[in-house]
């Protein structure tokens, strides 16, 4: 439910620490509510996450809008668009406070070329992502909404953040009448 990636956070913090250039990585900050990529834009960074947590998510065209994930530290964004030269596939909004080592373009290009551990950590994000992509369709199919509702709520708890309905139903993959209905047997149990 919360991505997190201590050991490429920790890998980014040493490569920021010992940098040449100060521009090659730098530290920005989101506040609440403010997006950090948008949906068919360009990425004029790639970012990893170092503290808050962000929501990953796709707009439709009938504005609707659906959640993939909530990322957190050592999530790296915008790298699959670097990578395949394609504009953002999907959102990235701050949850809470986020802050980023943005990495610029030219510097993340000469990782990919030169950095082994770089790349063995960019490949397992990938297989994770995969991992997770298709446990979660299955999960997501194998158990009722209330017992996921459970598991979001329950997230929701352990890091002290405010998740709205419509975000809620926006990961959980139904309407907010859905939702209030789980919400209402949950209660009542």
């Amino acid at each position: 439910m919360l991505r997190t990636n201590q050991a490429f956070l920790s890998y980014l913090e040493q490569l920021y620490a010992k940098q040449e250039r100060k521009e090659d990585i730098i530290i920005k900050s989101f506040s609440k509510g403010k997006r950090i990529l948008i949906q068919n834009e360009a990425p004029s960074k790639i970012m990893l996450i170092s503290n808050g947590i962000t929501k990953c998510y796709l707009a439709e065209e009938n504005d609707k809008e659906f959640i993939i994930e909530f990322l957190g530290k050592g999530e790296i964004i915008g790298e699959i668009e670097f990578i395949k030269n394609i504009n953002c596939l999907c959102s990235i909004e701050a949850m809470t406070e986020v802050s980023v080592y943005a990495i610029s373009i030219p510097y993340f290009r000469s990782l990919l070329k030169s950095d082994l551990a770089f790349n063995n950590l960019l490949l397992d994000v990938f297989a994770e992502r995969i991992v997770n992509t298709s446990t979660r369709a299955s999960y997501q199919q194998l158990y009722t909404t209330e017992h996921n509702l459970e598991k979001l709520l329950k997230l929701q708890s352990q890091q002290k953040i405010e998740i709205s309905k419509e975000d809620m139903a926006s990961y959980l993959g139904v309407t907010i009448r859905s939702l209030n209905r789980a919400l209402k047997s949950l209660n009542e149990k």
